[in-house]
């Protein structure tokens, strides 16, 4: 663990580095709710994240690609998150829940 800094990051930046993390990981076709696009604007977000003091806790909703086990994506999904958390804000990671939302192209 590195020394502590005064880095300051708002959470939709942490928001966007899992999501960015999630699509890194092959089977992973976006990371959003699967659902009407019109239903989009009553529906939650697709990456929730709690900072709480140096601690990251995140839920995100991905849809899979076709054909891939669900069960390994999450595993590869989760560790891909919790490494971007510890490695570009050193953070420490909390829970980490992915939602598998759907399954399509």
């Amino acid at each position: 663990m590195t020394e502590p800094t005064d880095l300051s990051v708002a959470r939709t930046v942490v928001d966007e580095l899992i999501r960015l993390a999630a699509m890194e990981v092959p089977g992973v076709v976006r990371v959003e709710r699967a659902r009407r696009r019109w239903l989009g604007l009553f529906g939650g977000r697709s990456v929730v994240c709690r900072i709480d003091g140096r601690r990251v806790s995140a839920r995100l909703s991905i849809v899979a690609r076709p054909g891939h086990e669900l069960v390994p994506l999450t595993r590869q999904v989760r560790a891909a998150v919790a490494a971007a958390i510890e490695r570009l804000v050193d953070l420490e990671v909390g829970d980490i829940v992915v939602i598998v939302d759907g399954v399509g192209a």
